[in-house]
């Protein structure tokens, strides 16, 4: 037999040998299968940065038509859950306890001015614990109460003074649903999740069983060896990339205006990406527990804070964007919004690709470097 036909031979048993321990280690699977799942779930139902239904107290020192008027526009509204409140001093305490998140008070004379030159001034205090919710709050009342004043004016036909118009248009997310942001993002943090921690505790755990040892004494290779582990890795992941954008498209109803190949492609060189992160941890780590923190420390955790997925680059400071270029899934998370969202931006997906690729065959490269059929 030609060297060639037992490097194949070597090359399938060594691939038939992990296939049957993944099946063989139900957490395998479950990191996989399960975990997409469970993420997908939390963060598209559970988590939203969306400000709907915010408790609101409404306030009126003296009772009128106008007011009635006003309070009726926020109850109609979708975006709050408000409750007529009898004076400022029981709205403050209902404030404090947080079972109000802001309080509109108008005050004993806006009847009277509304009606005498449609004009009265309306205080708003808002729980700016966090400051987030209180802008978008902020900008929710203001939109409730001009709504309010142009179907006022229109039905007594008065004309509103007002210098500019703005008519918003929304690109891309026409709805603006946070979890058509979310879970595209999403997907970036559970491949990274699959790729470095699986393949963080592949040679890890055969250093510590000893079967790597009796690896290296066999005929076969260094590059045998590392497709043996990459390989099976690498379809187990993209089988659950598959199953997680099964589920964001026709679970979360997210579209993909992409080109779904393209998509394919792209999350094919992140995952050889993680994938060498997660081998070259292995192989200097030799321990499962060890490998483990450190695939979550310097993967996951840069991958849900530092990627976009969660927080906007563009805001935070200097240094820390300046870091964010070697994080890999901020380059995958870009591609996925621009995919899913806007469809096929080349100026976004090229440098992004670009990116991705040089990655990959740097932690595959340092990965290769690092193994040595040899015991240290």
């Amino acid at each position: 037999m030609n060297s060639r036909g037992g490097s194949q031979m070597r090359l399938r048993g060594l691939l038939y040998k992990e296939f049957k321990q993944i099946l063989r280690d139900p957490s395998s699977l479950a990191i996989a299968f399960v975990m997409p799942v469970v993420l997908l779930l939390i963060f598209g139902y559970g988590v939203s940065l969306d400000a709907k239904h915010v408790p609101v107290g409404m306030v009126a020192d003296s009772p009128g038509v106008a007011s009635a008027s006003l309070f009726s526009a926020f109850e109609h509204s979708r975006y709050f859950s408000p409750r007529r409140l009898p004076n400022m001093r029981e709205a403050q305490a209902e404030l404090m306890t947080r079972r109000i998140d802001a309080i509109v008070h108008l005050q004993s004379n806006f009847s009277a001015q509304m009606e005498s030159d449609n004009t009265a001034p309306i205080q708003l205090i808002v729980n700016g614990v966090d400051a987030n919710q209180a802008r978008l709050i902020k900008g929710y009342v203001g939109a409730t109460i001009n709504n309010w004043l142009e179907q006022r004016a229109e039905r007594r036909g008065i004309p509103i003074s007002t210098p500019v118009m703005l008519e918003a248009r929304v690109w891309f997310n026409p709805e603006v649903r946070s979890r058509e942001y979310l879970v595209p993002g999403l997907i970036a943090v559970i491949m990274t999740l699959i790729g470095a921690l699986l393949t963080a505790l592949v040679m890890a755990r055969e250093w510590e069983r000893g079967t790597l040892e009796a690896l290296m004494v066999t005929p076969v290779t260094l590059r045998e060896i590392l497709l043996g582990k990459l390989i099976p890795y690498f379809i187990l992941g993209m089988c659950s990339m598959l199953f997680s954008l099964v589920m964001g498209i026709f679970l979360f109803a997210v579209p993909l205006r992409g080109n779904l190949f393209l998509l394919l492609f792209v999350s094919a060189l992140f995952l050889l990406a993680s994938l060498g992160m997660g081998l070259l941890i292995s192989i200097l780590a030799r321990n499962q527990f060890v490998a483990s923190l450190i695939a979550i420390l310097v993967t996951f955790l840069p991958a849900f804070m530092l990627s976009g997925f969660l927080f906007d680059i563009s805001s935070m400071p200097g240094w820390l964007q300046a870091l964010t270029h070697i994080v890999a899934a901020r380059y995958f998370v870009n591609v996925l919004h621009t995919l899913f969202l806007a469809g096929d931006v080349w100026a976004v997906i090229l440098p992004n690709t670009l990116a991705l690729a040089l990655m990959a065959l740097l932690f595959l490269g340092m990965a290769r470097l690092r193994i040595h059929k040899r015991l240290e």
